[in-house]
């Protein structure tokens, strides 16, 4: 079976700080509408209004749990986890339509657009054949200069066949050439199409509007959290926890970080996130 947690001085701490990466530094973030806000949650968990920048931007943009540097998060009562997890989606959501971020997410926008694939007119492809031809031929001439015996001959006879395809080439009769001419239409019709579908599935995956981006990682809080049994009981063996029923030890990392969290955090982070994915359009 799959460990549920590691050993009891651990659990603690793993458990408060799945408070965290549920709400503010993990997939999971969320945003949430306030007409107040303070700094004190932040001095609860012992970072900076840099450091929880920091930590949104790599969650929303980067997709990976930022939870260094949460040294205090250890302290928060149970009874206290809702009220922060209100605090930390407010303060999400405010980040998240700060210009510091947008400017974040259109950089990310921009360096994960598809670089266009190109292809050759049949003219430039010639051309460039030509110019591979003549400084292989002159490599060669020079590598001769400096050659005896039976290599020499071997190597005089592939600078002449060189020689006589850099004629068909520039003539126009290479079986090359005239292939590649022949296929140009097609091969740009397929680089065409293997283009719009680069572009589409990347302005899928980033929309204009950084919110919807958002949304979609809003949509994986609430597919990850589903269906948590907060009161699922647990029997402990050689210092390690495990689930009674054995079907949850085979959940994944996020549903048994939810687990831990609490009902109370988590089920009040749902509300929140629903409310806020019924906004963005």
């Amino acid at each position: 079976m799959k460990k549920l947690s590691v050993k009891k001085s651990l659990v603690t701490v793993r458990c408060c700080i799945a408070v965290v990466l549920l709400v503010i530094i993990s997939l999971f973030l969320f945003s949430f509408t306030t007409n107040k806000l303070t700094d004190d949650f932040l001095q609860q968990l012992g970072i900076s209004k840099v450091n929880a920048n920091e930590k949104i931007s790599n969650s929303f943009l980067g997709g990976y749990l930022d939870q260094y540097g949460v040294r205090n998060a250890k302290n928060i009562a149970l009874g206290k986890r809702a009220a922060v997890v209100k605090d930390l989606v407010a303060y999400a959501k405010q980040y998240v339509n700060s210009p510091a971020f947008v400017k974040a997410y259109q950089e990310l926008k921009s360096s994960r657009k598809p670089q266009v694939n190109t292809i050759q007119s049949p003219e430039d492809f010639r051309k460039q054949i030509i110019d591979q031809y003549k400084k292989s031929i002159v490599q060669t001439e020079a590598t001769l200069k400096k050659m005896d015996g039976a290599m020499k001959k071997s190597l005089e006879d592939a600078l002449t066949s060189s020689k006589k395809e850099l004629k068909k080439m520039e003539d126009g009769t290479s079986e090359t050439y005239i292939s590649y001419k022949e296929n140009y239409e097609q091969m740009m019709e397929s680089s065409e199409s293997i283009n719009a579908s680069h572009l589409s599935k990347w302005e899928a995956e980033f929309p204009d509007n950084h919110l919807l981006f958002i949304k979609k990682r809003l949509e994986v809080f609430m597919n990850e959290t589903g269906g948590i049994d907060y009161s699922a009981a647990l029997f402990e063996k050689g210092g390690v926890k495990y689930f009674v029923n054995k079907e949850y030890e085979h959940k994944g990392d996020r549903w048994k970080m939810a687990y831990r969290a609490g009902k109370d955090a988590v089920e009040t982070a749902r509300v929140m996130v629903q409310q806020w994915m019924n906004e963005i359009q």
